[in-house]
């Protein structure tokens, strides 16, 4: 099992309840690749360096997980296809 740091933007006009079950819907298909959450943060609402997808801003979402690299794949997958995040990145952490 390797760490890894997976960040993901929510569109700014989902309302907080929608942009929860974004979260739990990650959190799920991460347990389900039976990838451990070490840690989760709701960074905010912050401003982007620069609009994305139309959006001069998002709800920013930190988790730092223990997973196998198939897990993060299909993390990555699920974020490319999921029309509510707008941006995402997976950084493994030595």
């Amino acid at each position: 099992m390797r760490n890894y740091e997976l960040m993901f933007v929510v569109r700014p006009t989902l309302e907080e309840e929608a942009t929860l079950n974004v979260l739990a819907n990650i959190k799920t298909i991460l347990e389900e690749q039976k990838a451990k959450i070490v840690s989760e943060k709701n960074v905010g609402r912050r401003e982007l360096a620069y609009e994305v997808k139309g959006f001069k801003n998002g709800n920013y979402f930190l988790l730092v997980v223990e997973a196998e690299p198939a897990a993060v794949k299909e993390f990555d997958r699920i974020a490319n296809i999921n029309e509510d995040i707008i941006r995402h990145i997976v950084v493994k952490v030595d």
